[in-house]
């Protein structure tokens, strides 16, 4: 049986402001090893593009929240130390023609998925194995 490698890449839906805050304190978290506790706040909080719930404040606080260490978290995220990490993904999303979030590719090939249940990912899967 075949082994699967997932990598997840930042492709904010707008490549400025809240969106890449968002994308570059994930990294920060990253950084902590609490990449998806941290990616996971951000997704329970979120209620609309660029309506202050990404400001850097806000961002400092879920990570006070998640208990990181939040000296480094700040610094991190007022430096803009992890800005080179984002700005590089999302120039590889634009060069491979993605459009939407979240996108899927096996094998360098997008995916039809529209959810994320399980039984999309499966049967996109099994038609892989068909082809």
């Amino acid at each position: 049986m075949g082994k699967v490698k997932f990598t997840y890449k930042y492709f904010p839906i707008f490549p400025t402001g809240e969106s890449v805050w968002a994308a570059q304190a994930a990294e920060c978290a990253n950084q902590q090893g609490r990449f998806w506790e941290y990616h996971d706040r951000l997704f329970q909080v979120w209620s609309g593009e660029n309506v202050g719930v990404y400001t850097k404040p806000r961002l400092k606080q879920y990570a006070a929240d998640l208990k990181l260490d939040t000296t480094t978290f700040s610094q991190c995220l007022d430096t803009d130390k992890t800005l080179s990490v984002v700005q590089t993904d999302i120039a590889e999303g634009m060069r491979l023609g993605i459009h939407q979030t979240p996108t899927f590719l096996v094998n360098d090939r997008e995916m039809q998925i529209q959810s994320l249940d399980y039984g999309q990912f499966s049967r996109a899967f099994g038609s892989l194995r068909r082809e």
